[in-house]
């Protein structure tokens, strides 16, 4: 019977000994749960314990506790060459004295493939990855981008349950890399494959994800999808990690169903109506969250309803949007605003010391726990 999940961790921890002799956790009791057919990434900055678990389910490391399960069997010692996993890594780790085709026949030879079986399936992975005709070239004849497809068709062509990717387009200019996170996932659905995808990349993560496990000190901060993780972070390190965020700090002074009314000092007002955290309670101090493209800015008091008077401290042009800093009472505020006008007119700008009207709706202002 085919297990539910592709892969699961079930309360592991990895444990190092630093240089200085000290015990360290670089994975603290995490417990995740892969679903077959998922694009799943696991999102931290360095140190966060994302690719020391992703070691793990390649079988490059093993866990000190827990256990680590691929198709519901439990791996423990089982190395890297008996799990039906394949990893594809940002240095590439191509052959450069192969050419492509070599490259990618190289594993199906150790394996034991006949010839025919071999040229059937490499050719099928290079027109998997849209480089079919190029199969006598050696990598440094490649371009980057071609590259990276030569080590995903490397990885493909022994037909993985679970495709792992540790931060497989760092390498990439800007440009490059965006085209790839679509292509890529666009594959992994053609493919129906698991992929298990390591970035630090906010954005990359969002827009190629079914899932995020969002990572911080060896731990799990949130696990959500997209929408979940950005719109509705569960904690300040998730908002602050994600995007950008306005952190305003206040007390409780009422709760109805799952919305709360803040008292905010800084703005010397009550934000009203927002979403709030389970277990936060009335009196309770805690952290009032909004991103910069949620806020709206009006000429005048339009609600008389979560609108503060600000003054605008500084405005940062960027092409799709113009970034306002504003001052409210205390409070200092950042606005993105979308250019959906020309702003060649000088009068389109807002001005230095310009008086203008927040609007924070509650829709979109959240209420957190204070770290």
């Amino acid at each position: 019977m085919t297990s539910e999940f592709a892969v699961e961790m079930r309360d592991v921890v990895k444990r190092f000994i630093t240089p200085e002799g000290n015990d360290m956790a670089a994975v603290d009791h995490v417990t995740m749960q892969i679903k077959n057919g998922e694009f799943f990434s696991m999102l931290g900055s360095s140190g966060c314990g994302k690719t020391t678990s992703l070691r793990m389910v390649a079988g490059f490391e093993w866990p000190t506790e827990g256990e680590v399960y691929i198709e519901g069997k439990a791996m423990g010692h089982t190395p890297p060459f008996q799990r039906k996993v394949n990893t594809v890594f940002q240095s590439y780790a191509l052959f450069q004295h192969l050419t492509v085709y070599q490259n990618l026949a190289f594993g199906l030879e150790m394996e034991g493939a006949k010839e025919d079986e071999i040229k059937k399936r490499v050719g099928h992975a290079l027109e998997m990855v849209q480089l079919t005709g190029m199969d006598r070239r050696k990598p440094k004849q490649l371009s980057g981008g071609q590259q990276q497809r030569v080590a995903l068709a490397r990885a493909l062509v022994k037909t993985p349950d679970v495709l792992l990717l540790d931060e497989p387009l760092g390498a990439l200019d800007l440009k490059l890399r965006k085209e790839m996170q679509l292509e890529l996932k666009a594959l992994q659905q053609q493919l129906g494959i698991t992929f298990i995808y390591v970035t630090h990349d906010q954005e990359e993560a969002l827009t190629m994800s079914d899932r995020i496990a969002v990572m911080s000190k060896g731990q799990i901060q949130q696990l959500g999808t997209p929408v979940e993780i950005y719109e509705r972070p569960t904690n300040k390190f998730v908002a602050d990690f994600i995007g950008e965020s306005n952190f305003l700090e206040g007390k409780i002074k009422s709760i109805s169903q799952n919305e709360a009314s803040v008292f905010v000092p800084s703005l010397n007002a009550e934000v009203i109506g927002m979403s709030i955290s389970d277990g936060l309670v009335k009196g309770e101090d805690v952290i009032v969250s909004i991103r910069p493209e949620k806020i709206r800015i009006a000429e005048k008091n339009t609600v008389n309803q979560n609108m503060f008077r600000a003054t605008v401290t500084n405005t940062v042009y960027i092409g799709a949007d113009t970034k306002v800093f504003v001052e409210a009472h205390g409070a200092k505020l950042k606005v993105w605003e979308q250019n959906r006008i020309s702003r060649l007119d000088p009068k389109s700008f807002y001005t230095v010391g310009q008086e203008v009207w927040l609007m924070l709706l509650p829709e979109n202002t959240i209420v957190l726990k204070k770290d």
